[in-house]
C-alpha cells in the first residue's frame, strides 16, 4: 500500500471506535496529521500534501545555502560605466545614429580640426554659471563640448543627443551616411566662416579641400575649356574594379561626349564631339575617398549595396594622379576605414576603424564599445567582410603585405604623411579652461551618480543578507515540536515569503 494511502487510513482509523461526543483535541490532531514527523531535507522531491509538517519543496533551497550577493539587487556595478585608463570614450546609439557616431569619432581624431574647434569663441560657455547644466546652441558649440567630453570624460560613453537634435536628424531612421558626411562638413564650414579668426574660417578648406578642374576638349577645333572646381572628397565607382588604384584611374579617365551628349563649343559656336576628363591640381591634407557602395538600381527603382571586394593600401601614393606632378611622390597614410555591416542599403550597422594619431594604434569604434587592435596593424575582422544572409560565390581575395580587402568599407580616410605629425607638440591637444570646467562638472555628476548607485546597491545587499539570515533562522524554528503551541500558516503564504516577491505579514496568519 502506498505511503500516502497508509497515512490517510491511519489518520481516520479512530473514527470507527470513537463516538462523536467523545472526540477530543488529540483526535483532531491525528486527523490533521499534526504528529507526523517533519520530512528531512532531500528526502522529498516535492512538498508532501499528506504531511502538514513537510517544509520541503516550498522554495527554501534558495535561502538555506550560500547566496551570491548579486542576487540581492538588480543594479549593475556603476564602475562598469567608468572609462578605463588609456582608452577612448564611446558614443550612445540613439536608435539609428550609429552612422553619425562613426563620423564623429573620425573627426575627433583629426587633431588639427579638434584643436581649431577649441579655439572658437564661445562667450556662453566662458560665462556659464556652474550651478546649472550647460546647453550648447550652435553646431560649433555642440562639437566643442562633445569633443571635450570625448577627450576628458570619466564616463565610458557619452550621449550625443544634443548635437543630433541640433542637426535635426531623425534618431529612428537611418540616413544616407555618405550624404551626411558631405552635408555636415558643408554646414561646419559655413559655421566656422563666421569666426573672426581667419585661421578658423578656413580650417575645413585647409584640412579637406583640394582643387581640380573638368577639362573639355573640342574634337573639331581642339580648344580646351577648363572648369575649375573644389572638392572635399572623391566619389569613386567600385563596380567592376578590384582595387583602389583602378577606382581612382577610372575617376580620372577621359570621357567621350558624342551623339545626344555632344558639347557646345564656344569657339565653333556649335555642338561638337568632344572629350572630357578630370584633372587633380592639388590634394588636401586629409583625403576622403567615398567608395560608391550604395547605388541606384534602375530595375527595382531602389538603392542597393554592392558587395564588391576592394583592396586598398596602408600607404597611398597620389603623385601619379596629380596633374603636372606625376613623377613626384605624394604619400598618404591610411587613418580611418568606415564600415557598413549588412546586405541592405537601407539598414545595417556602421562602425569605424580609426588610427590614433599619437600612438599609431588602431581602434574599432562601435557606438559605446571600443576595442583596441593588437599590434599596430589594422584588423578589419571577419564580421566586417561577410554579407550576412547572402550566399556569395565571390571569395575574399588574398591581399599583399601592406594591403587590406573589404566588401563593406564605404569610406577611406587618408592623411598626408608629414614629419611634423610625429612631433609631441603637434599630437597634444589641450582642452581650453572654459570647456574643462564644464567637463569637470559633468565628471562630478558622474561620480555622484556612481556613489548613489553603489550606496543603493549596498543597501539592497545588506537588506538581502539580513533577510537571508532571518529566513534561515525562522526556517529552523518552523517545525512545531511535540507539546508546543503551534499555528497554521497557509502554504501559499510560506511560498510567497520565501520567494520574497510579496510583503507577507504575520497579521494575516490565524491562530488555531
Amino acid at each position: 500500500m502506498a505511503p500516502r494511502v497508509q497515512l490517510e487510513k491511519a489518520a481516520w482509523r479512530w473514527v470507527d471506535s470513537v463516538r462523536p461526543e467523545d472526540i477530543h483535541r488529540e483526535h483532531i490532531e491525528i486527523a490533521y496529521r499534526i504528529c507526523v514527523p517533519p520530512c528531512k531535507r532531500g528526502a522529498c522531491r516535492r512538498n508532501c500534501k499528506g504531511n502538514p509538517n513537510c517544509l520541503v519543496g516550498i522554495g527554501e533551497h534558495a535561502w538555506l545555502g550560500e547566496i551570491n550577493e548579486n542576487s540581492f539587487h538588480n543594479i549593475d556595478d556603476p564602475n562598469s560605466e567608468r572609462r578605463d585608463k588609456n582608452t577612448f570614450v564611446g558614443l550612445t546609439n540613439l536608435g539609428a545614429t550609429c552612422y553619425v557616431n562613426t563620423f564623429l569619432q573620425v573627426w575627433f581624431h583629426n587633431l588639427e580640426l579638434r584643436r581649431t574647434l577649441y579655439l572658437c569663441q564661445n562667450a556662453r560657455a566662458e560665462e556659464h554659471n556652474m550651478d546649472s547644466d550647460y546647453e550648447p546652441r550652435s553646431i560649433c558649440e555642440h562639437l566643442q563640448y562633445l569633443f571635450a567630453l570625448l577627450q576628458n570624460s570619466n564616463r565610458r560613453y557619452i550621449d550625443p543627443s544634443g548635437l543630433v537634435k541640433a542637426l535635426g536628424l531623425d534618431t529612428g531612421q537611418q540616413q544616407d551616411a555618405q550624404e551626411f558626411s558631405k552635408l555636415f562638413l558643408s554646414l561646419l564650414e559655413d559655421t566656422l566662416s563666421k569666426q573672426k579668426n581667419p585661421n578658423l574660417q578656413n580650417v575645413i578648406q585647409l584640412q579637406f579641400c583640394g582643387q581640380m578642374s573638368y577639362v573639355t576638349v573640342c574634337n573639331q577645333c581642339g580648344r580646351a575649356s577648363p572648369l575649375p572646381s573644389r572638392y572635399y572628397e572623391l566619389e569613386l565607382n567600385i563596380q567592376g574594379h578590384k582595387n583602389l588604384t583602378e577606382c581612382v584611374t577610372e575617376f580620372l579617365k577621359e570621357e567621350k561626349l558624342d551623339g545626344d551628349n555632344r558639347y557646345f563649343c564656344e569657339s565653333c559656336q556649335s555642338k561638337q564631339n568632344a572629350t572630357r576628363r578630370i584633372k587633380l591640381h592639388s590634394l588636401p591634407h586629409v583625403l576622403n575617398l567615398q567608395l560608391m557602395r550604395f547605388i541606384f538600381d534602375r530595375q527595382t527603382g531602389h538603392k542597393k549595396k554592392l558587395n564588391t571586394f576592394i583592396s586598398f593600401p596602408e600607404q597611398l601614393d597620389m603623385g601619379p594622379f596629380l596633374e603636372g606632378k606625376e613623377d613626384e611622390k605624394c604619400v598618404y597614410e591610411l587613418s580611418a576605414v568606415l564600415i557598413h555591416r549588412g546586405v541592405s542599403a537601407y539598414s545595417g550597422h556602421y562602425i569605424a576603424h580609426v588610427r590614433d594619431a599619437r600612438t599609431s594604434d588602431w581602434y574599432k569604434f562601435n557606438d559605446e564599445e571600443i576595442e583596441k587592435m593588437e599590434g599596430k596593424k589594422l584588423q578589419l575582422g571577419i564580421e566586417e567582410d561577410i554579407a550576412e544572409t547572402v550566399k556569395s560565390q565571390t571569395r575574399k581575395p588574398k591581399c599583399s603585405k601592406g594591403y587590406h580587402c573589404s566588401r563593406n568599407a564605404y569610406m577611406l580616410v587618408y592623411k598626408c604623411h608629414r614629419e611634423e605629425d610625429t612631433d609631441p607638440m603637434e599630437t597634444n591637444v589641450d582642452v581650453p579652461g572654459f570647456l574643462q570646467r564644464l567637463v569637470d562638472r559633468d565628471n562630478r555628476k558622474f561620480e555622484e551618480w556612481c556613489l548613489e548607485m553603489a550606496d543603493m546597491r549596498k543597501q539592497s545587499v545588506d537588506k538581502g543578507k539580513a533577510k537571508h539570515e532571518e529566513v534561515k533562522e525562522l526556517y529552523e524554528l518552523l517545525p512545531a515540536e511535540d507539546g508546543q503551541q503551534y499555528e497554521f500558516v497557509p502554504l501559499e503564504w510560506l511560498k510567497k515569503w520565501l520567494d520574497d516577491s510579496t510583503d507577507c505579514s504575520l497579521r494575516n496568519v490565524c491562530m488555531f
